[in-house]
């Protein structure tokens, strides 16, 4: 917590403004969507849903293709499935992990060869960085096809002076309890298209048309965030320039106490724009005798967490059935690669320096470069 947010929650509480709507979200949405320079924005339950609302709002049916990024998590994938449609999964490019365009393009060509555009390409900004949207925009454009920016990680990241989810058609946010900011669970739809907003609101209001009674002539959601919950968000968005900063300090006692470590590589920082710096990832060399679970298991033993980075969306049991498009001709993927040498590393805002170089001295020994 920042220090802010028990000024918006008494305030919901003082005016018995507890349920989804209230001054909280009225203001919270105005608040993101002017920090990030979008029209408009609406409050909801999580980021999953955010991507639904967006997904129905490009007027996603039944067998319809949605061009998504691989290597992200499942919450960007699933609301593609819960309407029916069909993910085609793109592999990442090397530069930054996120969306290839290069992948892209042999999908878009493949399925015109068929006949069948997507309805959309969902892309993801992975941990943090911003996908290299010129080329993914270029080419979604000579389709005519819309984009979905999966913006959950990546608050207040910049591409070319533009921020991360003003980009495409439509962008989402999260803040679950483990983003830069929280609303312990929640998510925020943004957009130029106010017309479309006002619809994705009544739908994750239940559809309640305007009656005396309750009328309802489309199917409705439960997605609309509560007053409280978007009172700790207004409160957290207080904190949102120290929390980018806070991150970013972090990477950079990383990539500076790791240098000398030849096996290990911090994630690569694109130079066409800001990450905020979510998660600190970094990378183990191909021919590395320590791997990612060495890691992990040393860390673990001091009771400090790291995690694998995201396991490929083509991978996961549950997806595999759907096709992939690799940035490589041959070979393994690219993101099956990132996969097996990437591990995020402790990222909290609130971890002190001597804790983060107690998990740099554990690393540091693994390799034998003592501290």
């Amino acid at each position: 917590m920042g220090g802010h947010e028990m000024r918006f929650i008494e305030e919901a509480f003082d005016t018995n403004w507890i349920a989804p709507l209230g001054p909280n979200v009225e203001n919270f949405e105005k608040e993101v969507a002017d920090y990030v320079g979008i029209d408009g924005a609406v409050a909801l339950s999580s980021g999953t849903a955010a991507i639904h609302m967006a997904l129905k709002l490009i007027g996603i049916e039944p067998g319809d293709l949605i061009f998504c990024s691989s290597l992200t998590f499942a919450a960007t994938c699933n609301p593609i499935v819960y309407e029916g449609g069909k993910p085609v999964f793109i592999d990442s490019e090397p530069q930054n992990m996120n969306m290839s365009p290069k992948a892209l393009e042999k999908a878009f060509k493949y399925y015109q060869g068929k006949g069948q555009l997507p309805k959309a390409v969902l892309v993801v900004h992975l941990y943090g960085q911003v996908a290299d949207m010129d080329a993914i925009e270029e080419i979604c454009n000579k389709y005519q096809v819309p984009i979905i920016e999966d913006a959950a990680e990546a608050l207040g990241a910049t591409y070319k002076g533009r921020y991360a989810g003003t980009m495409g058609d439509y962008g989402i946010f999260s803040f679950n309890g483990n983003k830069i900011i929280t609303t312990s669970g929640g998510g925020m739809l943004v957009s130029r298209n106010k017309e479309a907003l006002k619809k994705a609101l009544f739908w994750s209001t239940q559809s309640r048309d305007k009656a005396r009674h309750y009328e309802h002539s489309e199917l409705g959601f439960n997605y609309r965030m509560s007053n409280v919950l978007a009172g700790i968000g207004r409160g957290q968005l207080l904190v949102l320039k120290e929390r980018l900063e806070k991150k970013k300090k972090i990477f950079e006692t990383y990539q500076w106490a790791l240098a000398g470590i030849e096996d290990i590589e911090m994630a690569k920082i694109c130079d066409y724009g800001e990450s905020n710096y979510w998660l600190s990832t970094m990378f183990l060399k191909q021919d590395s005798t320590i791997n990612v679970i060495d890691i992990i298991e040393a860390l673990e033993k001091e009771n400090i967490e790291a995690r694998p980075i995201w396991k490929p969306m083509h991978n996961q049991p549950f997806f595999e059935e759907y096709r992939f498009f690799s940035h490589n001709e041959v070979g393994i993927s690219v993101s099956e690669e990132a996969f097996e040498r990437g591990i995020c590393l402790p990222s909290d805002t609130k971890m002190t320096i001597e804790e983060q170089m107690r998990v740099i001295s554990i690393i540091r020994n693994l390799f034998a470069y003592g501290m």
